[in-house]
């Protein structure tokens, strides 16, 4: 994100109420994020303990010794205390090092075995040093979520999974599965998401143009946006819509004064065309 961009629009989500912030080492701008919730503690706007921050775990720290130092460093970029959620953000790893996306001669990326229960292992000793309120996973499929969850010896299981969820991939089978276990899905890109083909499948038509959002929004008054971040909440899923416009960050926010219907909930589930916008290219 351009320098400064994601400390305001931090400052401007947390006045407009929002409480869960979704980060990642990765994204770079974790420091701009600690700063903001710093700035809105010393205003009195909130208290640390209002703030639900999720980090993650990146692709080239899955090794269970690099678990507790990732985090740490983390911790030390928002200059916070703890992370309410730490998650592992990818079950496939990379060779770890200093490049965040190490590749060969070739250009291709270079893959590290990974023993996701040894990394487990080592977010749950996370969790017991006070680091971690709680530890869960993203981008994980029932395969490897069975994989944790049947691990001899398993001390915390996964709160949440973090994966690609809106009207256009509505995980039907994946949600059942984690509602079974009460793992609660986190849903990215809830409203289709950017443009950018160098990791978005563009063949997909925009999410907010689809002409039932539209129609039921007219109806009470609200985008598609708002219509889809309601369907799904009402579902159960956990919305993490990405804005830095404050108009739409502050709209996003309005979907509490409306609900849809149980026929609108299915004529939005019927739009389901189990496509990823988010194919994770690499």
């Amino acid at each position: 994100t351009p320098k400064g961009s994601c400390l305001e629009s931090v400052k401007i989500a947390i006045d407009t109420g929002y409480r869960h912030i979704d980060g990642a080492f990765v994204y770079y701008n974790e420091h701009e994020v600690g700063q903001a919730i710093r700035e809105k503690i010393a205003e009195g706007k909130i208290k640390r303990e209002d703030i639900f921050y999720c980090g993650k775990l990146w692709n080239t720290c899955h090794p269970p010794e690099l678990v507790r130092p990732t985090l740490e460093k983390t911790l030390k970029i928002l200059q916070l205390d703890y992370v309410d959620l730490y998650i592992i953000e990818l079950p496939m790893a990379f060779k770890p090092g200093d490049a965040i996306y190490p590749k060969d001669e070739n250009g291709k990326i270079i893959y590290h075995e990974t023993d996701l229960c040894a990394t487990w292992e080592a977010m749950e000793a996370c969790k017991d040093a006070g680091l971690a309120k709680s530890i869960g996973v993203s981008n994980f499929n029932r395969r490897q979520l069975e994989m944790i969850l049947n691990k001899p010896g398993l001390k915390y299981k996964p709160v949440s999974n973090q994966v690609e969820c809106h009207p256009y991939f509505t995980q039907p089978k994946l949600l059942e599965f984690c509602r079974q276990h009460n793992i609660v899905i986190v849903g990215y890109s809830p409203l289709g998401t950017s443009r950018d083909e160098t990791w978005v499948n563009v063949s997909s038509p925009p999410l907010l143009k689809d002409p039932v959002l539209n129609a039921i929004g007219k109806k009470y008054n609200k985008t598609a946006a708002q219509v889809a971040l309601r369907f799904s909440i009402q579902r159960g899923v956990v919305v993490i819509p990405k804005s830095f416009n404050p108009q739409r960050i502050r709209e996003n926010f309005q979907i509490f004064d409306f609900f849809l219907t149980e026929k609108e909930m299915k004529e939005i589930e019927a739009l389901n065309k189990n496509i990823r916008y988010v194919e994770l290219l690499m």
